[in-house]
């Protein structure tokens, strides 16, 4: 059984209470965490408050990066032992395991070396002045991570806020917290003080509302759903906390007729099949222009027959979804559409010996999907890629648009001007050309427009939303 990490060291839920940790690949509990609640935050806070006022805040910037790029490099040390736990907590498949400790060790390194470069500025004023800016942490940061990229998501937000010279209370998803205590474990161990980073699991309506409350939190990074992001940023309000919100979305991959189809296939297939399809930025529209609709939907009918599911140490295209709710929500989205007569265009397969308990849901290309309907409109979050045909710039621009998200769009097409203007006129926080996410991008700021939130998160512009501007006018005559 697992224990909240508080202070550099494993402590005891207050409630005593336990919640069952489940393999997704095989729907049987292996392991438990800790049910916190609102006096477990609270004993988190203080000791956050207590580093940050003390060892955590005197560490100048340097100091804070050398930590971060110690951790970096332990993450690295323990590189297969995480990424077994992050493959059977969530599902993923081996690869994608790996990929992502890659991920959180890559931030970890990329906020090192960003700690001691966050300047302020002088500015003109007049004579007999000199003003300059400061870039000043918050305090206590809270970080409200979701269970789909616990280990990355952590990596970009808390990575960021330690950088900026936070403190950090971390509120992981129940449904995926073992990589975020151990790394927690490690930063320990790479000598961060006590308080400096602090891990309490629980389930969102109790100890994730207790961080959304709490006064002493100077800031809120969440990630999750729309509707538990206004939850949040409200519950927040009432202590005038800022929060920052990454809240999903519906991204459209735009394909016009000129595009490179063999460039585009792979991309198109990850974007919807990686860590199946539960991932906020998944391309999961598919927009095609309509004298290469049919072309197009055969090529990416026949690469989706040839996906496999199965469980994650098959280390297949796509893994089992995260729990047995997810996969009945995906589930109702496909019948859905048979009932309305949306066309499948193609499958993938479920592996041979696949757990029958497993929380499976095997890839599904649909075609026609009228643009008032919830699979054109709703984030599905499973391996589920909606086809839609366009006939010109403004017919993708107003289907692209169409949406009340607006988190990361690509456009494939060999037209150097049309790349622009359609960047331009789609809204979107990311916008590819002729590729899709980057290869992760750390260095990437992400967030969203409309419903996907706002704020970034990524990049050095995660720091100064990590921290507050002060100026500082002196008259010295």
């Amino acid at each position: 059984m697992q224990q909240h990490f508080i202070d550099n060291r494993p402590v005891a839920s207050s409630s005593g209470e336990f919640i069952p940790v489940i393999d997704p690949s095989t729907g049987a509990e292996f392991d438990a965490i800790p049910r916190g609640n609102a006096a477990d935050i609270d004993r988190a806070v203080r000791a956050a408050r207590k580093a940050y006022e003390g060892p955590w805040g005197a560490l100048t910037a340097a100091e804070r990066g050398r930590l971060l790029l110690k951790l970096s490099l332990l993450v690295m040390d323990h590189f297969d032992e995480l990424a077994a736990i992050e493959s059977r907590d969530c599902g993923k498949p081996t690869r994608q395991a790996r990929a992502d400790v890659t991920a959180i060790a890559r931030y970890f390194e990329f906020y090192g070396g960003a700690a001691d470069k966050l300047h302020g500025a002088t500015l003109p004023y007049q004579n007999g002045y000199t003003v300059l800016t400061l870039r000043e942490p918050h305090g206590v940061t809270g970080h409200i991570v979701p269970w789909n990229y616990p280990l990355q998501i952590f990596g970009r937000s808390v990575g960021g806020a330690l950088a900026a010279g936070n403190a950090c209370v971390v509120k992981p998803a129940e449904d995926a917290c073992l990589s975020v205590l151990r790394i927690a474990e490690l930063a320990a161990e790479a000598g961060f003080p006590p308080g400096a980073i602090n891990v309490v699991t629980g389930y969102g309506h109790e100890a994730g509302d207790a961080l959304a409350r709490h006064p002493g939190i100077d800031h809120i990074s969440f990630t999750g759903s729309p509707s538990i992001g206004i939850l949040v940023t409200q519950t927040a309000a009432a202590n005038h906390t800022p929060v920052t919100t990454e809240l999903g979305g519906k991204s459209p991959q735009i394909v016009f007729a000129d595009a490179d189809f063999d460039a585009m296939l792979p991309v198109v297939i990850n974007a919807i099949v990686q860590n199946a399809g539960q991932t906020c930025s998944a391309g999961s529209r598919l927009l095609v222009q309509r004298s290469a609709y049919e072309a197009v939907l055969d090529k990416v009918g026949a690469a989706f027959a040839a996906l496999r599911t199965g469980p994650a140490d098959m280390d297949l295209d796509c893994g089992p979804l995260i729990r047995k709710t997810q996969q009945a929500r995906v589930a109702d989205f496909l019948s859905q559409a048979r009932g309305d007569g949306i066309a499948t265009v193609a499958q993938g397969r479920l592996a041979d010996g696949a757990p029958a308990q497993g929380y499976y849901q095997v890839p599904t290309l649909l075609r026609d999907v009228p643009l008032d309907h919830r699979l054109a409109r709703d984030e599905v979050f499973g391996p589920v890629l909606a086809a839609i045909p366009f006939e010109d710039e403004a017919d993708a621009v107003r289907i692209a648009n169409s949406t009340d998200y607006g988190l990361v769009a690509s456009i494939w097409t060999r037209d150097g001007g049309r790349q622009l203007r359609m960047a331009r006129k789609v809204r979107a926080g990311q916008v590819f050309i002729n590729n899709y996410g980057a290869g992760g991008g750390i260095e990437l700021p992400f967030g969203g427009v409309k419903a996907s939130g706002h704020g970034r998160e990524k990049g050095f512009e995660a720091l100064y939303g990590f921290t507050v501007l002060k100026t500082i006018s002196i008259k010295h005559d």
